[in-house]
């Protein structure tokens, strides 16, 4: 006895679909000849072609309800009337057509297997993808559907598991292959301009395939794709090396045995029985079946279907294919539990569409291949995905990798599981490369002498020391002059010998760090900006020691002359000194290669050792400089022409703000950058005093000699009227 149940819906001439068609066919093969599944039964079948458009697909679903002559059939004994009663549907496995036809099958209670699978993939994936995300730390995406009914579904159900999530979503744009380019160009460059380096992907494999088109035109910055089960395991798509990296959840690849020998036991003769397998072999071998095809050669006979490499062929990647082997064989078995009893079938039963429904929530076994089937009181089976990446091989292809699990019969939040990755991770200071088949070493960063930035403050450095040495040659030859006399000139001598040594120790802090040079940098900055600060502390005391020394029965000028002048400016540098001494025996700035600030590059910086002593070094600075300030700002109106405590006043004003700003500075720039920042402040305070306590003596020096005189500077002579 012949029924015909079964049908599947194929694009047209898809060597992909078409392998589909052939896995129900081998399916009914095998459930033909076997004795303990509908046993004296003999199952046919109908196919239908969609061409994975939506209005076909309604239009078939209206004849398999009504009716139609078969296009492919498995047996001749089948008779056109008994194809009008089709009780259940091995259906489109591309989800919104799908969707379509249950509408209308639903009307007429006939069941689709496949149906199932979509269904479930639209409501339970998205929300894992969501917890993916989350396990990835992918917090700012761009997301991107196919403007279908799997497209809106499965994004809306996302958006939502992903908002719970805390996950933001910067995009969400749609496209549908039919629709007018502008649109996809536009989707392309919002994907080109975003900011979000990781996109969701709910696409048919057809609408990706003209968006990835497009985006090659303009390739976007490398981008993590995570995609849906209608491209992420769709081969054609591998030459897109955009997508190198792809995630996302899949069919579970499965081996089918003896599908392969039946796929490639095809002669001519059998092709001509079927007009899908005649277009098959003609379109692959470009000749013509006994004339079918005008203009084209006759085949010959030396075809040979098994140097074939094509879609139909490859059993590599059987997952959707071993969906509908799976479907066929559990209609097979709800038929077989309507009509069936433990030793025989009814051959005469009558059945309708709705008891195979029911029969199929009840259906429990398994298959040759190993994989259970059942399905619960929804008519959902457990949801099984693998977790596929696309990686790069040794021959430099892309291909699937299995890199994780989703179980839904799992218990819950033990559904995800990771593979144990057969990865071997790279030393600390190295680097996976960019197909990631070795380690190589990090590159390493610091600020080197023939940096730009290096140089540009080398350049500085330099001639601010130069400088320095000039003006203390000026100083030198107009010793005797009132101008360099005023206010201690063997202190103004040292305070330019202190801040040439302030230039030039800024040159340490370039070049590769050592030991010597991680210890010599912080002390030489310490000691010698403490020398030049109390140089103009011990000048700002001068000044207001010797308005004092004016008032009548005054001798403070005798309380400090030069021997206490030179006394306090050893005592504070000497304190300095211990400092730094205690720094250096207790925990000594030290080398160290910082591999935690970025991965994918080493920062060989010089460590602290104490931090105390650090802040203890710079605390000190600042406390000076701050005395300084004080005495110079309180001594700034006292009589007399050339006052320094004004000069010194502002000095210290911007060398108090320069060193305010190093510290958030130095604290927040990253690497090499952090000792740019510290040389910087360096060179802007040593300048700072150099020019405003130094400047206006040599100008006066140089350009106004007739104002280098004693009486000019005590104020007794007027200056000149305009």
């Amino acid at each position: 006895m012949c029924k015909c149940f079964y049908a599947v819906f194929l694009y047209s001439m898809s060597f992909r679909e078409l392998r589909f068609v052939r896995a129900m066919e081998f399916a009914i093969h095998e459930i033909n000849n076997r004795t303990d599944l509908l046993p004296g039964i003999t199952l046919g079948y109908q196919i239908h072609d969609s061409c994975a458009e939506v209005p076909m697909t309604i239009k078939a679903a209206f004849q398999l309800a009504n009716g139609m002559e078969p296009f492919f059939n498995d047996t001749d004994s089948c008779s056109k009337s008994a194809a009008a009663a089709v009780p259940a549907l091995v259906g489109e496995t591309a989800s919104t057509p799908s969707m379509s036809m249950a509408r209308i099958l639903g009307l007429f209670g006939i069941p689709q297997v496949i149906k199932s699978l979509t269904k479930l993939y639209n409501i339970k994936v998205p929300t894992c993808f969501s917890r993916m995300v989350k396990h990835f730390g992918w917090t700012w995406i761009g997301a991107v559907r196919s403007d279908s009914d799997y497209g809106n579904n499965g994004m809306a159900s996302f958006l939502k598991a992903a908002q719970q999530e805390g996950i933001c979503v910067e995009y969400s744009e749609s496209y549908y292959r039919t629709q007018p380019r502008s649109k996809l160009e536009r989707v392309a460059n919002v994907i080109r301009t975003s900011t979000a380096r990781v996109i969701v992907a709910f696409l048919a494999s057809g609408d990706l395939r003209f968006l990835l088109e497009e985006l090659a035109k303009q390739p976007p910055p490398p981008m993590q794709w995570i995609g849906s089960e209608s491209w992420i395991i769709e081969t054609e798509l591998l030459r897109f090396n955009m997508c190198a990296g792809a995630i996302g959840f899949g069919i579970p690849r499965s081996v089918i045995p003896g599908f392969r020998e039946f796929l490639l036991d095809l002669s001519p003769a059998q092709a001509l029985k079927s007009p899908l397998l005649t277009e098959f072999w003609e379109s692959s071998f470009s000749c013509s079946l006994k004339g079918s095809s005008e203009g084209a050669r006759e085949c010959d006979g030396s075809e040979d279907i098994r140097a074939l490499q094509n879609p139909y062929t490859d059993t590599s990647q059987l997952r959707a294919t071993n969906l509908v082997y799976k479907a066929t064989y559990a209609i097979a078995h709800a038929i077989h539990g309507v009509i069936c009893n433990d030793t025989q079938c009814d051959k005469s039963a009558k059945f309708t569409p709705w008891q195979i429904f029911q029969e199929l929530k009840r259906v429990n076994f398994t298959t040759k291949n190993g994989y259970q089937v059942s399905f619960d009181s929804s008519g959902d089976p457990v949801a099984i995905y693998e977790l596929i990446n696309w990686q790069f091989m040794k021959d430099g292809s892309l291909d699937f990798v299995a890199v994780g699990h989703y179980d839904a019969s799992r218990p819950r939040g033990q559904e995800f599981s990771m593979n144990s990755l057969n990865c071997v991770p790279c030393p600390p200071e190295f680097w996976p490369n960019t197909q990631r088949d070795s380690c190589l070493p990090k590159p390493v960063e610091f600020l080197s002498w023939d940096d730009t930035l290096s140089i540009i403050l080398i350049v500085f450095s330099i001639s601010g020391a130069f400088i320095a040495v000039c003006v203390t040659a000026v100083f030198y030859k107009h010793r005797t002059s009132p101008i360099v006399r005023a206010n201690n000139s063997e202190l103004s001598f040292l305070l330019l010998f202190s801040l040439t040594l302030c230039f030039l120790c800024s040159l340490t802090f370039i070049g590769q760090p050592s030991e010597w040079s991680c210890m010599l940098r912080h002390i030489a900055f310490g000691i010698t900006f403490v020398l030049c600060i109390s140089c103009v502390l011990g000048k700002t005391i001068v000044v207001l020691m010797a308005f004092r020394a004016t008032l009548p029965g005054s001798n403070a000028m005798k309380w400090f002359g030069p021997p206490q002048q030179r006394l306090s400016v050893l005592t504070f540098t000497l304190i300095q000194v211990l400092i730094c001494v205690i720094w250096l025996t207790t925990s000594p700035p030290f080398p160290f290669k910082n591999l935690k600030h970025y991965k994918e590059r080493i920062i060989l910086e010089c460590g602290l050792g104490s931090a105390i002593g650090f802040w203890a070094v710079l605390g000190y600075i600042g406390f000076l400089a701050l005395v300084c300030f004080i005495l110079a700002f309180l001594a700034r109106k006292l009589p007399d022409n050339f006052n320094e405590a004004k000069f010194i006043t502002f000095s210290m004003l911007i060398f108090c703000a320069v060193w305010i700003t190093f510290i958030p500075s130095y604290v927040s720039s990253p690497g090499k950058f952090t000792v740019a920042v510290e040389v910087f402040a360096i060179l802007a305070s040593s300048f700072s005093l150099f020019i405003c306590i130094f400047a206006p003596k040599c100008f006066v020096i140089v350009f106004r000699p007739e104002q280098n005189t004693k009486k000019h500077l005590m104020g007794k002579v007027p200056s000149k009227a305009p």
